[in-house]
């Protein structure tokens, strides 16, 4: 079988497949956390409360009628209200079942909820420029590091775009998911990767939607330097690794 062949199959039901596997939680082994830990001295950031207050257009229709994949933005900046929103929209935990699993704004498979966000800030009122992650049960941003020269960092990592080459780093925030496998690995085992792809399409599109409810543009970016990225944001590129990508900013 050819490899496109291949990839065909990949995308059909494995309903069957499931059945003949017993996976790492029939088994009994203990799921994985549904977050990353984090050294308890890291700087960390509180976001402003999410609030309906701060949307332009509060109007779901309207913002799904005029969703677009927007590519050059204005200088101005995106404020922590904003920015919390956003992070709030795309991965923000509503109820905590267990410490294994909780429940989000995006649905996921299981509810294993594979994905890390993180953040590459290049113009938000009150950050430094740098690497951020997003802690969801905190409702909080974990700061990792400064980048020397960050528009040259993200032209580096996310090469060869079509349209306009170099506007990702004229964004004023990058979103970068990575994906944990075994989250979804130990409930699904190799039938989990489908779900995965899934999943992180139900995760983009919430930030289209929430962006296009603040007058903001997001443009997704699935061309990127797989290694180039995963180094950026320290990830060892096996257990953890960028699956997506997205730019936003303020619409001209």
């Amino acid at each position: 079988m050819d490899k496109i062949a291949q990839n065909r199959e990949f995308f059909k039901a494995d309903f069957e497949i499931l059945k003949q596997i017993k996976t790492d939680k029939q088994k009994g082994i203990p799921a994985p956390s549904f977050q990353k830990e984090y050294d308890s001295n890291s700087n960390l950031i509180e976001l402003p409360p999410v609030s309906k207050d701060i949307l332009v257009k509060p109007n779901v229709l309207d913002c799904i009628n005029d969703r677009r994949s927007i590519r050059k933005y204005s200088d101005e900046k995106i404020n922590l209200s904003e920015l919390s929103y956003l992070l709030w929209a795309t991965q923000g935990i509503q109820t905590v079942k267990d410490k294994f699993s909780a429940l989000r704004t995006v649905p996921s498979a299981g509810c294993t909820h594979p994905f890390e966000t993180y953040l590459i800030i290049n113009n938000v009122d009150g950050l430094k420029s740098g690497v951020y992650r997003y802690l969801p049960l905190e409702h909080k941003l974990l700061f990792i590091k400064t980048l020397s020269n960050i528009d040259d960092e993200i032209d580096k990592a996310t090469p060869n775009q079509p349209f306009v080459q170099g506007f990702v780093s004229k964004s004023t925030v990058v979103f970068a998911w990575s994906c944990i496998p075994y989250r979804s690995e130990h409930r699904f085992s190799i039938t989990a990767h489908k779900k995965i792809l899934i999943d992180i399409g139900h995760v983009c599109q919430n930030l289209y939607i929430a962006s296009e409810s603040l007058n903001y543009g997001t443009c997704a970016i699935g061309i990127y330097d797989q290694d180039i990225i995963d180094n950026m944001l320290d990830l060892d590129g096996e257990n953890e690794f960028v699956i997506y990508m997205a730019c936003l900013g303020k619409k001209l």
